[in-house]
């Protein structure tokens, strides 16, 4: 029976710098995160000075292994040989993109034969989970206090979401709309649906909103998030009613920090797509089962949706909510999300 709860351990350790175990079907992987390690750490972990490096395919990819996983696939998993030169800081430079620049890769670097496949692909959605670098020093071995993959799989079952507060917010907008707040136990954010005008017996306009710090809050022209949500709000309102879903999946599923990590990327000339693969990550690694789940929660099954993205319309039928009809969202682009714009629509299928 999986363990949801063991996941938010194995994340707080692996936050602190501690090693976690994943058992899979072929086998255990005892893991070190390279971003929290020290040299102490690791010389705990691996007196032997063989761990492995256990990468994604995009990082592999990006070191020109020569028998790399298919790109297309970026957060697959890679195992990368220990050498001797491969100490801490070697590996960090292997784990982070951002230093690509700074620190020369030594290289050449040779993939081994990956065991515990099962196990490995899981740690890289655990590092997703954390909000961490897809990156650890790997050894096999048992370990009682193992999680699974299925643990992972319950931790973001978004069916185990339910509805822990409401209330009546008054919002620039639309005075009279009201908060509602979803959360599991375990999950660190919750995620809340803004319920705007009158249900009128028609389908709702439906907006998904994902969290943006930098462009919800701090006014960043970088992306077209921050406008997005306030017209969003205003097309909600004129439409005569609806629901706006704020959901906590910062930069496309990868969290705050990977995020800030792609944009030092995007300072070095590589687009939003490029940036995540870089790192480790799926382009797009939104759950749009939890917003389906948050919408059956308030009593709607069928919805008009507010957007671009096609991706978002399959994401939310595959869950179970019909979408009646698509309905663009098109801004105005700023000589600084121009790019940004363009990406989403040649490489991500926006319809801008």
């Amino acid at each position: 029976m999986s363990d949801p709860r063991a996941v938010a351990r194995a994340v707080d350790a692996l936050r602190r710098g501690w090693p976690v175990a994943i058992r899979g079907r072929d086998g255990t992987l005892r893991l070190l995160a390279i971003e929290t390690a020290d040299a102490r750490r690791l010389e705990v972990f691996d007196p032997e000075a063989q761990a492995p490096v256990l990468l994604s395919a995009g990082r592999a990819a990006t070191l020109k292994l020569a028998n790399q996983r298919d790109a297309a696939t970026p957060d697959s998993p890679v195992l990368v040989e220990r050498v001797p030169w491969l100490d801490l800081d070697a590996a960090t430079a292997l784990a982070d993109p951002q230093l690509d620049l700074a620190t020369p890769l030594k290289g050449p670097f040779r993939a081994l034969p990956l065991v515990s496949e099962d196990a490995a692909g899981a740690a890289l959605r655990l590092a997703r989970v954390a909000g961490m670098l897809p990156a650890f020093f790997a050894l096999p071995g048992d370990d009682a206090d193992a999680i699974t993959p299925a643990d992972i799989d319950a931790h973001e079952d978004a069916t185990r979401l339910c509805i822990v507060a409401r209330a009546h917010l008054p919002v620039e907008g639309d005075e009279g709309a009201e908060i509602v707040a979803f959360r599991t136990d375990e999950m660190p954010g919750e995620h809340v649906a803004l319920l705007i005008g009158e249900p009128d017996g028609t389908p709702p306009l439906v907006r998904l909103h994902s969290e943006c710090l930098t462009g919800d809050v701090l006014g960043s022209l970088k992306c077209d998030c921050g406008p997005q949500l306030r017209a969003a709000i205003a097309a909600i309102k004129a439409s005569g009613w609806g629901i706006l879903l704020y959901l906590r999946q910062e930069g496309r599923g990868i969290g705050l920090i990977n995020k800030l990590r792609a944009y030092a990327l995007q300072d070095q000339g590589f687009d939003t797509v490029d940036a995540n693969t870089r790192l480790g990550f799926a382009v797009d690694a939104r759950n749009f089962a939890t917003a389906a789940r948050m919408l059956a929660l308030l009593g709607q099954h069928q919805v008009r949706l507010l957007t671009n993205n096609p991706g978002k319309v399959a994401g939310l039928e595959a869950a179970g909510v019909r979408v009646t009809e698509r309905v663009p969202h098109k801004l105005p682009p700023n000589p600084h999300n121009e790019r940004y714009l363009a990406t989403k629509r040649d490489r991500t299928g926006h319809q801008l």
